[in-house]
């Protein structure tokens, strides 16, 4: 579409009706998506999840990294 023929859209809605444009509007972002978004089913995703979520309970993992983390920080803090 050239810029002249967008031009003459615009114009063309100018003369709309509020509700005639809300309509336009809504059509124009069904057909729209955000770029790179893809709607993805979890099927798809199912099974690629790495090392160390696999095998373990997420509370579990969740619980030990933070005592590991505290752990650390002890450890660091012993040092100084």
């Amino acid at each position: 579409m050239t810029s002249a023929e967008l031009d003459e859209l615009i114009k063309q809605t100018d003369s709309l009706s509020p509700e005639e444009r809300l309509q336009l509007l809504e059509h124009l972002r069904r057909g729209v998506s955000a770029p790179g978004k893809t709607n993805r089913k979890w099927r798809e995703i199912r099974g690629v999840a790495q090392w160390p979520l696999l095998d373990e309970d997420a509370q579990a993992w969740v619980s030990r990294t933070r005592r590991e983390g505290d752990e650390h920080r002890d450890s660091q803090v012993r040092r100084d």
